[in-house]
């Protein structure tokens, strides 16, 4: 990434900060701007924040754990990882795909519903995607659909945005559907959101999708996905699995 040209400060605050809430100064070309963690829109703005709040700074492992595991079960069967095309769903500026790509997948398609993930994709990653789409998955354009219908993905990968406000289950549940059965899933999700008292509705749906045989998990590791600001590591975990079937539309409304 080069040299940074922007400098972070960390505001002084006696309360206890959310996940996605911690608040950052950033100035950059000589302008100061408070952010919180989770605008990625503003964060995409600026060549490297991204891998420096994230990655240096509060050492986020996701895309290494979640893309080493799904190559692991992947070598585990008669497939070549050679073989995957992936869907990577909220690819933001593509360090899934980097790290789908050096792992030896031949093709990468991304889709995000932020205009700057795009743009950082093509300033700072250019040529990791195949194609990369700027869609809602809850309301996707005919367009859109057709054409993913068309890359005919055999894997779909979502790392870190499931559970918050990014990719609700309903965009979960449309993307899932449109990889190919049998297909490869691989995400991440916070560990709370796994638990009996998720409010996000992706416990039950996770639950009801392998209770149905609608997915089969393959592994499952819970691992740190990254600090807080006040240093409290956030765990999740990685869930590595294949397609069954489509997931019907009683399951998704039951989540």
């Amino acid at each position: 990434m080069g040299k940074r040209n922007f400098k972070v400060k960390i505001p002084e605050t006696d309360k206890k900060v959310r996940q996605g809430e911690e608040p950052f100064i950033i100035e950059y070309n000589g302008v100061e701007k408070r952010i919180l963690a989770h605008d990625y829109d503003e964060i995409y703005k600026v060549p490297g924040l991204y891998e420096y709040l994230f990655y240096d700074k509060y050492k986020c492992d996701s895309p290494n754990v979640v893309c080493s595991q799904l190559v692991k079960e992947v070598k585990n069967t008669p497939m070549k990882i050679s073989d995957l095309k992936v869907l990577d769903v909220g690819a933001g500026n593509g360090m899934v795909g980097e790290e789908l790509k050096s792992a030896g997948a031949d093709s990468v398609f991304g889709i995000d519903i932020i205009e700057e993930a795009a743009e950082a994709i093509e300033r700072d990653r250019p040529g990791i995607y195949e194609d990369y789409l700027i869609e809602d998955l809850t309301s996707l354009p005919d367009e859109a659909r057709e054409k993913i219908e068309k890359w005919s993905p055999n894997c779909m990968t979502i790392v870190a945005a499931l559970g918050f406000d990014d990719i609700p289950p309903e965009a979960f549940a449309e993307a899932y559907n449109m990889i190919s059965n049998p297909g490869w899933v691989a995400f991440n999700i916070k560990d709370e959101f796994c638990s009996k008292s998720d409010r996000t509705g992706f416990s039950n749906l996770i639950d009801d999708m392998t209770d149905s045989s609608v997915f089969s998990v393959k592994s499952k590791k819970r691992y740190r996905h990254r600090f807080c600001q006040d240093g409290t590591p956030l765990n999740y975990f990685a869930v590595i699995g294949q397609k069954q079937e489509d997931i019907p539309e009683n399951i998704l409304q039951s989540s």
